[in-house]
């Protein structure tokens, strides 16, 4: 037991680091991809922090097998290189039993993703895909260009000379006011001053010095003006304001939990069984006379046989739509139940992985008797891209219908995993050292540096 402890506290730390760096880098790289649809929002930093919540989920997902992968590689690869390993096998202890702890430890958090799957991603997903949404009906403020017209605004065009945007003042400003349908007016001033209301539904705009040119739509030659010192125009700012969907029980296969997409998939298949009946029935029951299909209707002298030669193929006609959209509908339905098929195994393939990476880390540490960061993530790469690149076509394969849901989700685990296995076997009988210097070029110089300390 003393051993075993002494394992696992070799593989949490590595572990932790390891998920807190990609996450780092999962987050950092969807902000870089989000900026330039938040620049210029106006949006709250409780928005913002809404919106990396929601996102940290999908990235804790992808993150905790690759951070398993790495904590396997650091720990044993440390191990190898203070020759811990060899003297445990000089004891008597089998690389086997040294990974009784990290696969026990593995299938703890495979079993905790799975739950973090099905009750934790599919509601911050949906959360993500709605304020997402939200946030892409979000006009960015009001922006005004001196001696240009904005017609941001609804139902007014402004102008104005100059414009200081430090402190909002605008000089001579030009208003086309068409808010209301059966008059037009056009504002003037010397100077104004633009702000959001309080409550941040009203854009003001603080008019000094002006006048107001008013003229009736339907008859010209009414005409009015009105000259004023002070005069305050109010405009709608709710396109420049945020506001959060307060429901929407929309949701795609991915933000569902696998048990709910069971359910849907039985009521799918219920469709479908359905749907074959009434498109054996079609095809049995909708017939014609066979003596009418090779007969021409201009050609057809006798009135009461050209009736029922039209007659015939009006119905042949109405029996050849009804089994296309029969068939359409059945196709339709089963791309749906291949799709959802592959999320619900996905919900589980990706937390199973964690167990396949310490098959691959523990005898690949071992051999390297590196444990430093720089070559467990130059390890850690190639097989996250074999693994992604897995995944990630079998997932296309699937939705397509050219491969099966089971076999396009869980193919990066079997190959992997006998991989591992072989590895594993390989390592345990005879002592084999690797070289991988040659990856060092894929790892930055600062990881590099740190792993010759350590």
């Amino acid at each position: 037991m003393i051993l075993f402890r002494y394992i696992l506290r070799n593989l949490i730390l590595p572990f932790f680091f390891a998920l807190f760096t990609l996450m780092s880098v999962f987050l950092l790289q969807f902000l870089m991809k989000i900026a330039d649809r938040l620049i210029g929002k106006g949006l709250s930093f409780i928005v913002i922090s809404k919106l990396v919540i929601y996102s940290l989920s999908w990235m804790f997902v992808l993150s905790v097998p690759m951070a398993v992968l790495v904590a396997a590689l650091m720990a044993f690869g440390n191990m190898a290189q203070n020759n811990e390993i060899a003297i445990m096998k000089a004891t008597g202890i089998s690389l086997y039993k040294m990974m009784v702890p990290p696969l026990l430890a593995s299938v703890v958090v495979a079993l905790l993703l799975i739950q973090f799957n099905n009750h934790v991603y599919p509601n911050a997903n949906h959360e993500l895909r709605v304020l997402m949404e939200d946030i892409s009906r979000q006009k960015p403020m009001i922006s005004l260009v001196p001696g240009v017209f904005s017609q941001e605004i609804r139902h007014y065009s402004i102008l104005a000379r100059e414009i200081d945007a430090k402190s909002n003042t605008l000089e001579d400003i030009v208003i086309y006011d068409h808010s209301n349908p059966r008059e037009l007016n056009i504002i003037t001033a010397r100077k104004g001053i633009i702000y959001l209301s309080k409550n941040q539904k009203k854009l003001i705009l603080d008019l000094q010095d002006g006048e107001i040119h008013t003229s009736e739509r339907r008859n010209p030659n009414e005409y009015r003006k009105m000259i004023f010192k002070k005069y305050k125009l109010a405009m709608d700012a709710s396109q420049f304001v945020f506001s959060e969907s307060r429901i929407d029980n929309r949701r795609s296969d991915r933000e569902l939990g696998a048990p709910v997409m069971l359910t849907i998939v039985d009521s799918l298949k219920k469709i479908s069984q359905t749907l074959d009946k009434e498109l054996k029935q079609a095809i049995t029951t909708n017939t014609y006379s066979p003596r009418y299909s090779n007969l021409r209707s201009k050609n057809i002298k006798n009135l009461k046989l050209k009736l029922a030669y039209l007659r015939a193929a009006d119905k042949l006609n109405a029996s050849r739509n009804k089994v296309l959209g029969l068939i359409r509908r059945i196709k339709n339905n089963n791309t749906r139940i291949g799709n959802y098929w592959v999320e619900i195994h996905k919900k589980y393939a990706i937390p199973v992985a964690c167990i396949v990476f310490i098959l691959i880390g523990v005898p690949l540490g071992t051999m390297t008797r590196k444990g430093g960061i720089g070559m467990a993530s130059a390890i850690s790469l190639i097989f996250f891209l074999v693994y992604w690149a897995f995944l990630i076509g079998g997932e296309k394969l699937a939705d397509r219908g050219l491969l099966s849901p089971f076999w396009g989700v869980w193919s990066a685990n079997i190959f992997l995993g006998l991989l591992g296995i072989i590895l594993t076997v390989k390592s345990a009988k005879e002592r084999i050292t690797l070289s991988f210097e040659f990856l060092y070029k894929l790892v930055p110089k600062n990881w590099r540096m740190r792993s010759e300390n350590t």
